[in-house]
């Protein structure tokens, strides 16, 4: 169905969120969040998080209690260990209470007895001042080398971060990769009228509300640094682009021009931002400073040329567009404008993600009627596409900050949730809240 069509058949100020989506299933689902009302509030619960499927090769890995550890408040090794199973990459090997005490080194014919391929250990020591500090070292069992050793201060509340700090740690050390236990995820959660943009762990834990609204928020995405949180908002009766600083909660509009300012993107270096404008016509893709100034046309079609995402070297933006008939993806030059077809395969690709390393293009495809996740391969010249999903209302892509897993919404009995899968469909993961609508995810950054 046209653009126009549709916008024809909305009613009031919500017909501008045509503009923040235009294809399909996304349109049905915006409507569905902007126009259905059924009464009550948002609860600032967690996110639960349940695996659904893991590696082929799991890290055989032994995470014990750690020394000393009941004169904190809170444990930090159940963090660890949790972290490491959820992300179905690592096998845990249970060996009780028993502690590894860090700086000693453990037993590895005992260790290697148990099928462990690598152990922790570590050791709390109490410091001055209330604090504490977490001496722990990795090793590999096998080989009995030491692979790395660290020391991270805490306070009694900071479990949650100290935990997902080690564990990023062990799986850097095993892996060759930075871990992404300590980053955050941005959603969208409706819950009857009531709209929040909500901050959480990455473990769907500590999760923290940024805005509260009565109309709709929708396409979060996170500044490179991690400090500020691009979105749309309706409060004002009409779609806006906010940009939010986390840490002092103050907002400033950068995208209100005439008709609909929709879908920000930030260029890796945060200076930037793509964003969807009408204000010359259609959907078309534009560039503003990160402050909303120097608005500068990049696209110039005649069809609606909308969900813009930087590649991470910043030489193109990734877009959706049905210029050539079909919604598609395509890329465009920063520097000349050039445009150029990405996906070819079926005859409905949108909402493109690249990966970090910019090998990988994430995005929605339609398959015999449902809407999943698809990975197409950016390196090579088959280009070849993989479906990763069994669902059939995927929505909104994101990577991890290093690529292993693709965060997504889709619905689960009715309401909407996010799940998340690796890039070779074998590691899934269903995240959501009782009783609530979860939309719009954003994976957030490395943690500087």
């Amino acid at each position: 169905m046209r653009h126009m069509a549709i916008i024809r058949n909305l009613v009031a100020y919500y017909t501008m969120i045509k503009s923040l989506s235009i294809f399909g299933h996304r349109l049905r689902l915006c409507l569905a969040v902007a126009l259905v009302a059924l009464g009550g509030l948002v609860h600032a619960a967690g996110l639960e998080v349940v695996v659904t499927g893991v590696g082929s090769n799991r890290e055989p890995v032994i995470i014990p209690v750690f020394e000393n550890e009941g004169s904190l408040p809170y444990t930090v090794s159940d963090v660890v260990r949790a972290d490491l199973e959820r992300s179905g990459r690592f096998s845990l090997i249970n060996i009780g209470t028993l502690p590894l005490p860090e700086p000693l080194e453990p037993d590895f014919d005992a260790l290697n007895s148990r099928g462990a391929h690598a152990a922790l250990t570590a050791s709390v020591v109490s410091v001055e001042g209330g604090r504490y500090e977490v001496r722990f070292r990795l090793y590999n069992t096998l080989t009995k080398v030491e692979l790395g050793a660290m020391m991270l201060r805490m306070s009694p509340n900071q479990n949650r971060l100290t935990g997902h700090r080690i564990a990023d740690f062990v799986y850097e050390k095993l892996y060759g990769m930075p871990g992404y236990f300590s980053t955050r995820i941005a959603y969208v959660v409706k819950s009857g009228t009531r709209y929040e943009l909500q901050i959480a762990d990455v473990d769907g834990m500590d999760a923290q509300p940024a805005l509260r609204s009565n109309e709709p928020i929708i396409s979060p995405a996170w500044s490179p640094d991690g400090q500020r949180l691009a979105y749309v908002s309706f409060e004002a009766k009409k779609p806006i682009i906010y940009v939010h600083t986390l840490t002092t909660g103050q907002r400033r509009v950068v995208a209100n021009f005439k008709g609909s300012n929709s879908a920000p993107a930030w260029a890796p270096d945060g200076t930037q931002l793509a964003v969807v404008l009408t204000k010359d016509g259609l959907s078309q893709l534009y560039v503003i400073n990160a402050d909303g100034s120097g608005a500068r046309r990049l696209t110039s079609s005649n069809g609606i040329d909308t969900e813009p995402f930087w590649s991470p070297d910043g030489e193109w933006i990734y877009f959706s567009s049905d210029r050539g008939g079909n919604p598609q993806i395509y890329r465009v030059s920063t520097r000349s404008g050039s445009v150029q077809r990405v996906t070819f395969d079926g005859s409905y690709n949108v909402s493109p993600r690249v990966s970090p390393d910019g090998k990988l293009l994430a995005f929605i495809t339609r398959d015999g009627g449902r809407f999943r996740v698809a990975v197409q391969d950016l390196t090579s010249a088959s280009r070849q596409t993989i479906t990763l999903t069994d669902s059939s209302r995927d929505e909104s892509p994101s990577f991890a900050p290093n690529g292993q897993m693709i965060l997504y919404a889709t619905d689960a009995g009715g309401r909407g949730v996010l799940s998340a899968v690796s890039p070779d469909g074998l590691v899934k993961q269903r995240l959501s809240v009782q009783a609530s609508d979860v939309r719009e995810p954003a994976w957030g950054p490395l943690l500087r």
